[in-house]
């Protein structure tokens, strides 16, 4: 429908992760993306993301990501 050819999509960017910090910072960032598309209003209210895993496990602090996170840096 918009014109892609191949399998890549426009604005597609390959990026090696380097190091400790860059592999958190991608990992953060995958749990934000239902509340940057408008699709909830928190991290948490999201029920088929790896998140509550991750919360379940002790990766993540549900007390902090189970908030509102806009304006917050998460990489």
């Amino acid at each position: 429908m918009k014109a892609e050819k191949g399998i890549w999509q426009r604005r597609f960017w390959e990026h090696a992760v380097r190091d400790e910090a860059g592999y958190a910072m991608h990992v953060n960032y995958i749990p934000y993306n239902p509340v940057k598309h408008g699709q909830v209003e928190r991290v948490i209210e999201w029920p088929y993301s790896s998140f509550h895993r991750f919360v379940r496990k002790g990766v993540y602090a549900e007390k902090v990501w189970g908030g509102d996170i806009r304006g917050m840096d998460i990489g």
